[in-house]
Formats: structure tokens, C-alpha cells, sequence
């Protein structure tokens, strides 16, 4: 199977409904004997740890996994509820196999996923993916182990503390956050007991939100993608910064002092800053996605640096970061790679980076966490079902329109979702008027011929130009 042909892995591993398909016990089943048949290599034991989230679903999938990896002949590892960069932080540590991560990120309870990390820490291409999807789609009764090769499963207790030191590790020595009054909301997620541990045992006073699952209330109107309540949290205790981290912990969003968001591109420009003038940072570039706002990209310019690009997904910039020999990398959303510490985004970690800025400096979070002002932005989502509205020549046009008027001015990004049936429409511009009237045009037709049914493409524009990085107007 090649990698175009890939039908349940997504730009985040497996994703979708908890008890449907492909989001079922019976596809957890086989995923983890075809896993497992693909790095059960060589002669020594082995090992994959598991890792989840607070969803009700991970009661479901955890042992459906763990039942395909021990008929497999794999050792299972569970280790459960931690973050995500904790799981690859810990396959690593413990010279497993293969890790696993059970959780939809920001996503609603109803929804979970399947993420995988190789021996390194690192997730697994689109190559390996294919090949394990190639693997569950074929007959699997013949690799599975004879009796006595079967896997055993066994529980680490102590793997939240090992993960707590690991992240106090990444802060500066010397510094603490005695005297800083800390809103931390864990989206009653994966984090939501190391989070503020974390922040208390480096001296903060920690004010939490988010730490009370249920199996159902993940994400629900509070993390990274609803910071409202934590900043308001920020602004009636006096806090000195608000931290929202998602349902799995491998992104964030900041508030200062006044209640203020912070996106991604702020925290990254933030910290680059911070490691060029301690001769720390590497490559002399930030690797972020096509969607990052070009006042970061200017911002970097400004300082000496470069701004590397890649498609969305925090495995396409790790992977870039590892070509060019950088050491942070980022998402807008909040996703933070700082390869000194971690092999993936860690919102803890990013987030203690920061705190190590106010701690050396002494001034507010206002005066520091914002060091550009980004150009208005606007991003649409519209939703399809059938045929992507992308291979319409009719939206081909109104790109080419859209880029002749922004000229150099902006740029429009139309991509498609990685995980839903989705068309995102992004433009950016030092005007808001014409980043408004681009962005409402471009999604108003797409929804049209969505509804109406693409027509054929032009044969000299093959299906092949829907791909973001094809698509993407500067």
C-alpha cells in the first residue's frame, strides 16, 4: 500500500467517533497485532508502552491494543493517563519498541485516536504507517505467535513521576517560580495531575483548572481551544500567566497578567528570541507550518533568522527540524517542539521556557509575551461530504484571483483537513477589510460547489494540486 493510499491513518494517527469504525475495539484489535508483527524485529523482548487520556473510550481501546500486542508477542507497558510527549519520553527511557498514544487531542469526548512513536521518541512516517495499514488489511492469523511467545502486561507505577522530573529538568537551574501566582487549566485532560505539580514543586502558587475528569468533560469549554475561562481565571486571582494545555497536553495557549491570549507564533517567536541570545538556538531558523502568521516570518527577519515552512502537523516539523538541524519548531495552535528537551510538542515544557523568560527578567508578561503584532488573520472551515470541492476548476480561478489582489500583501492558504472532511480557508494581510472579504468569498463559493458537486478537473490540473502546499497563495 502506498502512502496516497493510506485510509485510516490521518496527519495524527487514527482518529474518529469511540465505537465506530475505525475508532472500534475490533480495529484497536488489529492494529496492535499488525503493529506489533511490524516491530517485533530480532531476538530480544519486546516492548511498547501505552499511554491515554481521560476519555471514557480509553477504557475500550487500551485493552483492545493491549490484547494485539501481547498476541503479537510484545510486552505491554501501561502507564495511564499522561500526556503525550510523556509517552514518548518514556518509550525511549524504557527501550521500547514502539509507543502508543490513545487520545483525540482537542478534540470532544465522543471522538479518540491512536498516535504511534518509534523507538526514537519520534512519530512514525507515512511510509511506516502504510505499511502497518497494509499489514491490518491483510491476513494476520498466520504472524501471530504460537503460545508460548506470547506478551505479558504490566503496569509502571511510578511513570508520572518520572515524567515530572523529566519536565522540572528542562527549567533553568537556579531560577524558581517562587512569588509567581500561575493559572494552569489541563482540559480536565491527560495532565491534569502533573501539570500543577510541576508548577508547585518549582514554586509557584498554582491556581487549577481542568483536573476534575469524568471520562466526559475533556475539552469541554475550557483547555487550549477555549482559554476564555482561563483568562478570565488569570484576571480575578492576579495571576502573573495563564497556561491552557489541550486534552492530550502536546500544545498550549498563554494568557499575560491582563487576561490577553497568546497563540503559538507569540511563544515561539518568544523563546527563539530568548535561545538566539543565549547562543542556544541551532540552525538559525524556527520551523512552524503554512499557517503561521507572517508577523512571525517578518519578526524572525528582523532578528537574523530564517522561518522555515512545512505542511500542518507537528510531525512535519519535527521531521524539517531534524533536516535542517534546528532545535524549536511550532505550531499556531499551541504545538511546541523544543528538541533539547523532547522529541514532540510538550505544553509543559514550552510553557516553563516562558516562565524562565519572566523569571529572568522580572517583568510582566505583557511587557514580554507578545514580541510582534501579527497581521490580521481569518480562518473558515467548511465542511463537505463526497468528492473533495478543491478539484473544482471554478475554486482553481477564484485562488488565482485571490492571489493577484493580495499581490504581496498577504497570502491565502486553502488546505484540506488531515482528520475530518473539511476545507480550511485562511487569508492574512495588513489589511482586516481585505483579509475578511478574501476569506468569506473563497469559502462561500467552496461551500457552494461543495454542495452542488465538483465538476471534472481540467486535465492540465490533476487531482494532485488540492495538497496545501500546492494550493497555497503568497
Amino acid at each position: 500500500m502506498s502512502q496516497t493510499e493510506r485510509r485510516l491513518f490521518g496527519t495524527d494517527g487514527i482518529r474518529g467517533v469511540a465505537n465506530r469504525a475505525p475508532m472500534d475495539a475490533s480495529t484497536a484489535l488489529r492494529l496492535g497485532q499488525a503493529a506489533g508483527r511490524f516491530f517485533n524485529r530480532g531476538s530480544h523482548r519486546h516492548r511498547v508502552v501505552i499511554g491515554k487520556d481521560t476519555r471514557l473510550s480509553g477504557y475500550m481501546l487500551e485493552p483492545a491494543l493491549t490484547a494485539g500486542f501481547v498476541g503479537a508477542g510484545m510486552d505491554v507497558v501501561l502507564v495511564g493517563p499522561l500526556p503525550t510527549p510523556a509517552i514518548a519520553m518514556l518509550t525511549r527511557s524504557l527501550r521500547a519498541d514502539l509507543g502508543v498514544m490513545i487520545s483525540a487531542s482537542h478534540n470532544p469526548f465522543e471522538d479518540n485516536g491512536i498516535k504511534l512513536f518509534g523507538p526514537d521518541g519520534l512519530k512514525l512516517s507515512d511510509n511506516e504507517e502504510a505499511e502497518i495499514e497494509a499489514l491490518m488489511a491483510g491476513d494476520l492469523s498466520a504472524q501471530l505467535v504460537p503460545p508460548a511467545r506470547l506478551g505479558r502486561a504490566s503496569r509502571l507505577e511510578d511513570a508520572p513521576g518520572r515524567y515530572i522530573e523529566a519536565v522540572k529538568a528542562s527549567f533553568p537551574k537556579g531560577l524558581s517560580l517562587a512569588g509567581m501566582r500561575i493559572v494552569v487549566d489541563c482540559a480536565h485532560g491527560a495532565a491534569y495531575k502533573v501539570a500543577p505539580t510541576v508548577l508547585w514543586e518549582l514554586g509557584a502558587e498554582v491556581v487549577p483548572v481542568g483536573v476534575a475528569p469524568d471520562g466526559f468533560n475533556i475539552n469541554r469549554e475550557c483547555g487550549s481551544t477555549a482559554p476564555s475561562r482561563m483568562a478570565e481565571l488569570v484576571r480575578e486571582r492576579r495571576a502573573d500567566l495563564g497556561i491552557a494545555l489541550d486534552g492530550d497536553a502536546d500544545r498550549l495557549v498563554l494568557a499575560d497578567e491582563n487576561g490577553q491570549i497568546l497563540d503559538g507564533d507569540q511563544i515561539l517567536a518568544l523563546v527563539a528570541r530568548s535561545w538566539a541570545a543565549q547562543g542556544r538556538l541551532r540552525g538559525g531558523a524556527v520551523v512552524a507550518t503554512v499557517m503561521s502568521n507572517l508577523g512571525l516570518e517578518r519578526f524572525l527577519e528582523g532578528a537574523g533568522l530564517k522561518l522555515l515552512r512545512t505542511k500542518v502537523g507537528d510531525r512535519y516539523v519535527s521531521e524539517r527540524m531534524r533536516e535542517d538541524g534546528c532545535n524549536i519548531g511550532g505550531e499556531q495552535s499551541g504545538h511546541m517542539i523544543l528538541a533539547d528537551f523532547g522529541t514532540t510538542g510538550d505544553g509543559l515544557v514550552a510553557a516553563l521556557q516562558v516562565l524562565a523568560v519572566l523569571a529572568e527578567s522580572g517583568r510582566p508578561a505583557s511587557a514580554v509575551c507578545r514580541p510582534f503584532e501579527p497581521l490580521p488573520q481569518r480562518l473558515v472551515n467548511v465542511r463537505y461530504a463526497g468528492a473533495s470541492p478543491l478539484q473544482d476548476p471554478a475554486v482553481a480561478d477564484a485562488i488565482a484571483a485571490a492571489e493577484a489582489r493580495l499581490g504581496s500583501r498577504g497570502r491565502v492558504l486553502i488546505r484540506p483537513s488531515g482528520t475530518e472532511p473539511v476545507i480550511r480557508v485562511m487569508a492574512e494581510a495588513e489589511e482586516e477589510a481585505l483579509v475578511e472579504d478574501t476569506v468569506m468569498g473563497l469559502s462561500a463559493l467552496i461551500r457552494a460547489r461543495a454542495a452542488a458537486g465538483p465538476l471534472p478537473p481540467r486535465a492540465a490540473v490533476p487531482a494532485s494540486t488540492t495538497t496545501a502546499a500546492a494550493i497555497e497563495v503568497k
